[in-house]
């Protein structure tokens, strides 16, 4: 790379966003062993691992704001230091009450790391630099994500599932040095005035009631307080764009979502996460409860993925540097849409050579194709002066839409092939004719709003919403035309080997699962 330093604030961007996203998925496998030691029963051990996941999503729209307006490496540096010591915290945890406040902390520490480490790409590479970065930052943080629970388990084994926690330190003390030592700082030249407060707290007290009412409704239902949690948490969100067009100097300007890239990527952002944390979730799901595959053996078996997505993110994020984001967005998605087709041939019976395999490599050529062109497009849009924040509301949509795919089916019995009719058809076809078609629409910048930054794109015709819809419909019917395992249906156990079964890899809709 051409950029000067280049090399080393990848490697800091990669490592101090891994080591957060690691967290997400490395605790899955140790719950049994944390339930043992501390008497912890099935809704302690669900918040270790949501709790974390609550304040991370809640906040990470403020990280990422805070970064430019404080200073990026300022800001990475801090969450560093707040995740090292909520880390400490947890390895030291007497009881499952402070385990799960240490997480909490956790949490705030790595909402400043992972939208922090996309800003440090934007600001510090330059621009024909940019895409094949973000390629290298996707494909490493998928490989942290899937490599967690095999970390995890090999820890719980050989010594204490504290280890899952201490491992964090010496990571992030070289990530500590090597930001303090290579790492230029940026920030928001045109950042003055107060700190808009009242913005930040609308949008964190919106984002914890609607991700709380998410993570609760599963397996409590509608009760008093997860409705007061969604009604609060709605207000609050709708309420923060009223603030923001009032205050001098918003938390998000209003005028970012003026840029048709901008706000189209983000939608599509939405579908994407949606779509494809469905489908990991039901094929994990599927592997487990009907293939009878051990939790092991279905993070093995959609290894492949992650293989592809390391070597092909790179390329594909150079790719949509230099011809923009509507080719590898429209061809992307299309390929994941063969892949989920595949995915009606994982049956009872079927093997892993003829049928898991081909459908998980086919799925994860779409991914590399989409994720990376997909980020950078968002980052893309903006003025290098709001790079945290643009990277904040992408991983905060992201995260959203992760829960909207996983949560709500989290407990629903597998009626016909991977899912019941309706999830199964709600995600193929947000993931298969939403992305496409948006990935079709007009991605021009208007240089008066945000900056003068473009990206080129075409609008799509009827012609080709028509086809991605039909699209979509066929391979969410293809889906569903695997006979029923009556087997399979089963309620969720009490224990916490109940809950690690209902949680495979990644179930979190964790980002880095791309």
């Amino acid at each position: 790379m051409a950029s000067a330093g280049a090399r080393w604030l990848i490697a800091a961007a990669v490592l101090g966003s891994g080591i957060a996203l690691l967290d997400a998925t490395v605790v899955n496998v140790a719950l049994p062993a944390i339930g043992r030691e501390l008497g912890a029963g099935l809704t302690d051990q669900q918040w270790v691992l949501d709790g974390y996941l609550l304040s991370l999503s809640a906040l990470l729209l403020s990280g990422g704001a805070a970064g430019d307006r404080y200073g990026r490496r300022r800001v990475f540096i801090a969450g560093l230091i707040v995740f090292t010591a909520a880390s400490l915290g947890c390895g030291l945890a007497p009881t499952i009450g402070w385990l799960i406040g240490a997480r909490l902390v956790q949490g705030v520490g790595a909402a400043a790391l992972v939208p922090g480490s996309l800003a440090l790409i934007d600001a510090g590479i330059t621009a024909d630099d940019r895409g094949r970065a973000v390629g290298i930052w996707a494909g490493m943080s998928g490989v942290t994500t899937a490599l967690g629970p095999f970390i995890g388990g090999w820890l719980v084994d050989a010594a204490s599932w504290r280890w899952v926690f201490f491992l964090n330190l010496p990571l992030a003390v070289a990530v500590v040095w090597i930001a303090a030592r290579h790492i230029p700082e940026s920030r928001d030249p045109t950042a003055r005035g107060r700190p808009d407060l009242l913005g930040a707290a609308a949008v964190t007290v919106g984002l914890a009631g609607v991700i709380y009412a998410l993570i609760e409704f599963p397996s409590r239902g509608w009760t008093f307080v997860t409705v007061t949690a969604a009604v609060v948490g709605a207000a609050a969100l709708v309420a923060f764009p009223l603030i923001e067009r009032r205050v001098q100097s918003p938390l998000l300007p209003p005028q970012l979502f003026r840029s048709r890239q901008f706000t189209g990527a983000n939608l599509t952002t939405l579908a994407v996460y949606t779509g494809v944390g469905g489908a990991l979730f039901l094929l994990a799901l599927q592997l487990q409860q009907s293939l009878r595959y051990s939790a092991l053996a279905a993070g093995l078996a959609m290894l492949p993925m992650t293989i592809i997505m390391l070597i092909g993110s790179p390329w594909a994020g150079a790719l949509g540097e230099r011809s923009g984001p509507r080719l590898p967005m429209t061809v992307g998605p299309l390929i994941a849409a063969a892949g989920l087709a595949l995915m009606a041939r994982v049956v009872p019976g079927a093997t892993y050579l003829s049928a898991v395999l081909p459908a998980v490599v086919v799925f994860g050529i779409g991914l590399a194709f989409t994720v990376a062109p997909l980020t950078a497009a968002v980052l893309s849009a903006v003025p290098d002066a709001y790079a945290g924040t643009a990277s904040g509301v992408n991983n905060a949509i992201s995260r959203v839409a992760g829960l909207l795919a996983v949560h709500p089916a989290r407990y629903k019995c597998p009626r016909r092939g991977l899912a019941s009719r309706g999830p199964a058809v709600a995600v193929m076809e947000r993931c298969l004719s939403q992305c496409v078609v948006l990935a079709h629409s007009d991605f021009r910048i208007d240089s008066g709003h945000v900056g003068s930054r473009r990206v080129q794109g075409v609008r799509g015709g009827g012609w080709q919403r028509g086809a991605s819809a039909a699209a979509a419909r066929l391979s969410a019917e293809l889906i569903l035309l695997a006979p029923p395992d009556r087997g399979a249906c089963r309620q969720p156990s009490r224990s916490g080997a109940g809950l690690a079964r209902l949680r495979p890899i990644g179930s979190a809709g964790e980002r880095a699962d791309l």
